[in-house]
C-alpha cells in the first residue's frame, strides 16, 4: 500500500539509495536530493533532484511548493550544513523530519586510535610522521596543505588545490576489501591513517587493515545533530517511520 503526499530524502549515501528502493516498492511518491559533488553519482530510484536549494529560505519553499509530507533526511554523518537546513526549513513549514544516521565506527582492542574534533586537529596529529594516508574525502584538504610527509589521497573525484607539496591521488569508489587495503597501505609505506568516523562497512576495511599492520588512526568526531530532530539508524526503522508519519493512501 501506497502513502499519502511527497516524501523527500535528502541522500548522497548507501542508507538513502535503499531507502528510496523500498518507498518506490511501497507505491511512495519518493523524491531523492543530491548535494551534486559528486561528477557521476549512483542515482537512486526514483525522482532525483541535483544540486543545492539555496539555504533554509530555498528548502523550505521547495517543501511548501512541492506538498511535501514528510523529509527523511539521510546524507552523510559530516554534512552538517545540510542537516541543520533540513531542521530549520522543516520547522517552518510544519513538516516531520526524521534522520537516518548510521552507527559509527567501534574501536576494537588492537586499535590504536586518535580522536580528533576537525581536520585542523587531524592535521596536527600527523606532524611528525613520513608517510599519511588521507581519507577525508576531497573536501576540507586543505587543512593538510602544510605536511610535508608524503601524504596518499584517496577520492572519488580529482581534489582541488590546496594540497600537501607531496601528495599521491588514488581515485576510486568503495567499497573496499581488506587485501585491497593492505595492498595499498604496504605499497605506499603508510605510517598513519587519517578519516572522518562515517561508519558503515563501505570503507570500513581500511581500519582493519590498519589494525593488522599495527598503524595508529586518527578519527575525525562528527558533528553535533540539531536537537529534538527524531534519529533512526537503520533503513528499516526509517521506512517504518515514513508508514507511520505519512499514512497510507486513501482510496
Amino acid at each position: 500500500m501506497g502513502v499519502s503526499g511527497r516524501v523527500l530524502v535528502l541522500g548522497g549515501t548507501g542508507e538513502a539509495r535503499r531507502l528510496a528502493a523500498a518507498l518506490v516498492a511501497d507505491g511512495v511518491d519518493v523524491a531523492s536530493s543530491l548535494a551534486g559533488r559528486v561528477t557521476a553519482p549512483v542515482l537512486p530510484a526514483g525522482e532525483v533532484r541535483v544540486g543545492g536549494f539555496g539555504g533554509v529560505d530555498g528548502l523550505a519553499a521547495w517543501l511548501d511548493a512541492r506538498a511535501v509530507r514528510a523529509v527523511v533526511d539521510a546524507t552523510h554523518p559530516f554534512a552538517a550544513t545540510m542537516t541543520a537546513s533540513a531542521a530549520a526549513a522543516t520547522g517552518a513549514v510544519g513538516i516531520p523530519l526524521l534522520r537516518l544516521h548510521r552507527p559509527g565506527w567501534v574501536a576494537q582492542a588492537d586499535d590504536d586510535w586518535r580522536w580528533v574534533d576537525g581536520l585542523g586537529e587531524a592535521a596536527d596529529a600527523v606532524q611528525g610522521f613520513g608517510s599519511v594516508f588521507l581519507t577525508t574525502g576531497r573536501q576540507g584538504l586543505g587543512a593538510f596543505a602544510g605536511l610535508t610527509a608524503h601524504c596518499l589521497v584517496r577520492s572519488v573525484d580529482p581534489p582541488s588545490p590546496p594540497l600537501p607539496a607531496r601528495t599521491t591521488i588514488v581515485l576510486a569508489r568503495g567499497p573496499f576489501t581488506v587485501a585491497d587495503e593492505l595492498e595499498l597501505l604496504r605499497r605506499h609505506a603508510v605510517e598513519v591513517v587519517v578519516t572522518k568516523d562515517s561508519g558503515g562497512a563501505m570503507t570500513a576495511a581500511k581500519l582493519t587493515a590498519a589494525r593488522e599492520l599495527g598503524l595508529p588512526v586518527v578519527l575525525v568526531r562528527r558533528p553535533p545533530l540539531p536537537p529534538g530532530v527524531p534519529t533512526v539508524a537503520t533503513v528499516d526503522e526509517a521506512l517504518a517511520w515514513v508508514h507511520d508519519a505519512v499514512g497510507p493512501r486513501r482510496a
